[in-house]
């Protein structure tokens, strides 16, 4: 049996979640509404403010999927009531992000400066000039936003410049010894 699939998902008080035919499921907060459609083998049912999931059979692809669908509508009802960030830092000697209207401009060390328009529901901002915060209230693209910014310029392990996220650790190495 799935240990994530099993857990049951507690619904706040201030999101609404309605299930509708072959297993479109929408999540309305105060900070948006998020839509999804999911596999319509696993059952979805709800009683009172808890969401429990379970699937017809043990066959592997119903466990597979059994988990993540429970995951994903975790993360939905997670992101409609407090939001999903992403923080990465700029480290480098003249590497500089800032915003012009909502669009990510970024100075990282190439001959050109590198933008970023973020999609529908996803906010960018920037703290300093070397922090920028991703925000949204899907999970998904807020990760995938910030994966792409850090693919820029992703750190180098022997002067550590580049963009990295806020809580990431560089394996830092020694450099060339002289003779």
């Amino acid at each position: 049996m799935s240990r994530v699939g099993k857990k049951p998902i507690e619904v706040p008080a201030n999101v609404t979640v309605t299930v509708e035919d072959n297993n479109n499921v929408t999540v309305k907060g105060p900070k948006g509404e998020l839509t999804r459609s999911f596999n319509s083998d696993i059952t979805i049912t709800q009683e009172d403010n808890v969401l429990t999931l379970s699937r017809p059979s043990d066959s592997k692809d119903h466990r597979t999927i059994h988990g993540t669908t429970r995951a994903l509508l975790a993360n939905m009802v997670t992101g409609v009531s407090e939001g999903f960030s992403r923080s990465l830092e700029l480290v480098g000697v003249g590497y500089r992000a800032q915003l012009q209207g909502k669009k990510l401009v970024l100075n990282v060390g190439y001959s050109h400066p590198v933008e970023f328009t973020p999609e529908e529901g996803i906010e960018i901002e920037v703290q300093g000039n070397t922090k920028v915060v991703v925000k949204g209230i899907n999970k998904e693209l807020v990760g995938a936003l910030a994966s792409n910014i850090r693919a820029t310029r992703p750190p180098e392990p022997y002067k550590g410049k580049g963009i990295r996220y806020e809580d990431e650790k560089v394996r830092r190495k020694e450099g060339k010894t002289g003779k």
